[in-house]
């Protein structure tokens, strides 16, 4: 089993787990998400590599940050973790690659680094940001940042401090990739 299997396994059983211990049926995750059934479905059963808009949308309907539900169905609990341990995810539809770098622990912090091929663009719905305060911090690149109707346009060194939830989307431009990195303070 490759990486990105086990790791897209681990991602559809933590939705289950989430969905399971609220109680929730298929069809009322479905309609909380607006994820279809038939998807999350296949998610759980990880025959399916969600999108990252798709983990937006679950993990907003589950009062999580996306962050939050990747570093529970990623990680062990530890104040040190190792370049080569730190979980990456790959957005299937854009190529997108999520580095979870910070260490699991009860710090409200989570860091994570991303990887934007030239072109791309991940939307995020704004259900996926109403838990949390979250910095964008441009390391490499040029980053379009869409924050409902306000565009930030980003290089190197930059950083946003996100204002209240709206619809975002991330879009790279440019020819290069861009890295940057996603800061999220958890609330409670």
């Amino acid at each position: 089993m490759s990486q990105l299997d086990d790791i897209d396994r681990r991602i559809g059983a933590r939705i289950r787990i989430e969905r399971e211990s609220r109680g929730w049926s298929l069809t009322e995750l479905a309609g909380r998400s607006a994820v279809s059934r038939a998807m999350i479905h296949k998610i759980e059963r990880g025959e399916s590599s969600p999108t990252a808009m798709l983990l937006g949308k679950l993990s907003g309907a589950f009062s999580l940050s996306m962050s939050a539900l990747m570093a529970r169905a990623e990680m062990q609990q530890g104040r040190f973790l190792r370049k080569e341990e730190q979980p990456v995810w790959i957005d299937p539809q854009t190529g997108y690659e999520r580095r979870h770098v910070s260490p699991k622990s009860d710090l409200p912090l989570d860091l994570v680094r991303i990887e934007l091929p030239a072109g791309a663009e991940v939307p995020m719905p704004a259900s996926a940001y109403a838990f949390m305060r979250q910095l964008i911090w441009v390391l490499e690149g040029r980053l379009t940042f869409l924050e409902g109707e306000v565009s930030h346009f980003m290089t190197a060194g930059d950083c946003l401090e996100l204002g209240p939830p709206t619809d975002c989307v991330f879009r790279n431009e440019s020819q290069e990739p861009c890295t940057y990195a996603v800061l999220v303070l958890r609330s409670g």
